[in-house]
């Protein structure tokens, strides 16, 4: 199943295909200026019943050495079927389109970047026919940005930087950061940026951590992030709010009643039993009629 960080690290590209000619500086890569981007379509299926696809498939014009096609795998960890398929994309990418392959690796951990950036080879031992050698993003080589100005002055790079950076014991210092960074920054452009970072850092602990920057820093954005955070927080106001007035109250609050309040995610039934607390004799009445009338 594909997952949240896999997804953030290579459709980064997508949304900011500015990003190739930013690597090129900070992978050590010299590339001519790119003045054109293209997506290409990621499935590489041939006529057998075989379906191949690539992550994320660009074709990048550039001034002087022409058109090349960017090919992005977002590795999250060591996947040995990748030294069969990655050669083959890169040849069968060649021979389709006739132009240059550029096979780049976004990787979230020191180890799988390690394993990604060994060159892949066809042949005899003493004889390669074919060697592919991916270019690897990942936190051995992306900077870590802890400096707000040097964070705006390239928003796409310091969103992968910060996503390659997940496991960063400064994370929490790199996504405040982006967040300060993201201040007085247009919705259009801080909208995505806030939404790969929630998807890059996954279901680490420094995902908790973002959600609640957004909420208090960004608090003017509205985004499914953003809206999700603030009905969380509406709806552990009012859990709060229903145990605080049974017990203001003198009512006893059993485990079980504290623990079906706390776990509730709806804000019409918290609401409702937050009405019955005003009046109820004991904790779980605030629950009663729920199996009779459906709800």
């Amino acid at each position: 199943m594909v997952s949240a960080p896999h997804e953030a690290m290579h459709r980064i590209f997508q949304e900011y295909p500015e990003l190739v000619g930013h690597l090129s500086g900070v992978l050590g890569l010299e590339l001519p200026p790119v003045v054109s981007v293209e997506p290409v379509t990621v499935d590489l299926t041939e006529t057998e019943p075989l379906e191949r696809r690539v992550d994320t498939l660009l074709r990048i014009g550039t001034e002087g050495d022409g058109p090349f096609l960017l090919v992005v795998e977002a590795q999250g960890k060591k996947d040995p079927g990748k030294t069969a398929s990655w050669p083959y994309y890169c040849t069968y990418l060649h021979n389709k389109y006739r132009l240059p392959v550029l096979l780049l690796v976004v990787c979230q951990d020191h180890s799988t970047a390690a394993w990604a950036a060994r060159p892949l080879t066809i042949g005899l031992p003493q004889w390669p026919t074919v060697t592919t050698r991916p270019l690897v993003a990942g936190p051995h080589n992306m900077p870590v940005i802890t400096n707000v100005a040097e964070a705006r002055k390239d928003l796409p790079l310091a969103t992968l930087a910060a996503i390659t950076h997940a496991d960063n014991p400064d994370v929490d210092a790199i996504l405040k950061t982006m967040s300060v960074a993201l201040r007085d920054t247009p919705e259009a452009i801080a909208g995505p940026v806030v939404e790969f970072i929630a998807q890059g850092l996954g279901n680490r602990p420094a995902a908790q951590q973002w959600r609640n920057l957004v909420a208090v820093d960004l608090s003017f954005y509205t985004s499914p992030l953003s809206e999700e955070i603030r009905d969380e927080g509406r709806v552990e106001g009012r859990a709060a709010s229903v145990l605080l007035l049974l017990s203001a109250r003198g009512i006893d609050v059993t485990d079980a009643t504290r623990e079906k309040v706390t776990d509730c995610s709806d804000p019409e039934a918290l609401g409702r039993w937050l009405v019955r607390a005003a009046s109820v004799a004991a904790s779980d009445e605030i629950f009663k009629d729920e199996a009779s009338d459906g709800r």
